[in-house]
């Protein structure tokens, strides 16, 4: 673990979708396995939330709706 955190250290300077995931998904992770589920509800409240539902909308809108579309098209 620590190996990890220290290569993420080593490329946070670089790149801000790893800091991303070293500060917030991480400290995440480590707010369930301590504390709980109902704890991470509590700091961090609704963005928890905003973030599965906005993931999973992506996600969808692109495996049923644009790539069904392009093929549709002849484009892919």
């Amino acid at each position: 673990m620590n190996t990890i955190i220290g290569i993420l250290n080593h490329l946070s300077a670089k790149n801000i979708v790893i800091r991303l995931y070293k500060y917030y998904i991480i400290d995440s992770i480590v707010i369930v396995k301590k504390e709980g589920f109902k704890a991470l509800l509590v700091k961090r409240g609704w963005k928890v939330f905003a973030v599965v539902i906005g993931y999973y909308v992506i996600r969808d809108s692109i495996l049923y709706v644009l790539i069904p579309l392009l093929v549709a098209q002849g484009i892919l």
